[in-house]
């Protein structure tokens, strides 16, 4: 472990709840962790505490084998080495890109701090552009420049809030990939926060959901889309449904009982005696239903949204519950239309039915 969060309460004065309340994470060292969850859901300030630009209240945080925050402990922001990019890159626009980054090498002698420039620069493949000024470069430019200061004091750990928020689409996703690839080669230990799913599913190797203050599941994304810990990841993750369900036991076999027909042979399915009469919710991701002319379930389509190659089909079934599928776009169905579907799925993710996890 190299980051070791543990029951971290952080709390606002005039608040009635804490902005983050017992979160438990670890983040071992070379490992990117991204936080993601809705505005307001105490992202932002779990990590200014990992910073200490706030205060624990509870818990504590670890970095290496030093405790930096309890109730007892508050080590300053400036003496955790903490490598700290922002959303607005915070670019001295005065000073050319060598200077920007060399900007934290103060304590070392000219020429060594003209070595670490320069390879911070080339790391990041902007070697070529010592020179230049912040508003010569492109906006994916001035985040690998922005990356490549943080990285030039060597850091114990690197935090990125809402690094690429300012970028468009289109940058975004493809600046997640190249500097998860800089990161890895630096052997950096780093810490994101964002709000955009697809960021967090390319940059992170740990992702965490959080939801008023709380750390709803800290897990890998696959974990994350298929083996959801609360109904909160559930909904909050990918596209999906919550079909009403009955698990029933047919002699030495587990059924589960939907509107789309019964699933068997389900892996880690529930017994039905977790829940009152075997009366749950089933998660049915759209990838979990296919469109099949020749299914007996026929479903009409409410909604389409079209993705390139495929389109997203929210569904409406004869008993008036909505699923969702993804369809490849040649199947351009007019709406209104009815279709056949059929459920294809590999293992149940249920959950009861008053909405508890």
């Amino acid at each position: 472990m190299f980051l070791g969060v543990s029951l971290l309460g952080v709390h606002y004065a005039g608040r009635p709840s804490p902005a983050v309340h017992n979160v438990t994470f670890n983040l071992q060292a070379g490992e990117i962790g991204v936080l993601i969850g809705p505005s307001g859901c105490g992202k932002t300030t779990l990590l200014r505490a990992v910073a200490g630009l706030e205060r624990a209240q509870a818990g504590s945080i670890t970095l290496g084998q030093e405790v930096v925050s309890s109730r007892a402990v508050h080590v300053p922001a400036e003496s955790r080495r903490i490598g700290m990019v922002f959303q607005d890159f915070a670019l001295f626009p005065h000073l050319d890109v060598a200077r920007n980054v060399a900007f934290g090498l103060a304590h070392l002698g000219a020429g060594e701090r003209q070595r670490r420039v320069a390879d911070v620069l080339d790391l990041v493949g902007l070697s070529q552009t010592g020179a230049r000024f912040p508003h010569e470069l492109s906006g994916g430019q001035q985040q690998r420049v922005a990356l490549a200061r943080a990285l030039a004091p060597s850091p114990r750990l690197m935090l990125f809030d809402e690094p690429f928020s300012s970028l468009d689409v289109d940058l975004r996703e493809r600046l997640a990939h190249e500097v998860r690839a800089i990161l890895k080669a630096a052997g950096a230990t780093a810490l994101f926060v964002t709000h955009d799913q697809l960021e967090a599913f390319a940059i992170g190797d740990r992702i965490g959901v959080m939801y008023e203050g709380q750390l709803h599941q800290w897990d890998d994304a696959y974990a994350l889309y298929h083996r959801p810990a609360t109904r909160f990841v559930a909904d909050f993750i990918g596209h999906g449904v919550f079909a009403k369900a009955q698990i029933l036991q047919r002699g030495s076999e587990v059924v589960v009982r939907t509107a789309l027909g019964d699933f068997a042979d389900m892996h880690e399915c529930p017994l039905p005696s977790a829940y009152p009469g075997g009366q749950c919710d089933v998660l049915l991701r759209a990838d979990d239903i296919v469109h099949d002319d020749d299914a007996p379930v026929k479903a009409q389509i409410l909604r389409k949204s079209f993705r390139g190659s495929e389109f997203l089909y929210t569904l409406k079934l004869k008993t008036g519950e909505t699923v969702v599928a993804h369809v490849p776009s040649h199947h351009d169905h007019a709406l209104g239309e009815w279709i056949g579907i059929r459920a294809e799925v590999d293992h149940v993710v249920t959950f009861a039915r008053d909405g508890a996890a």
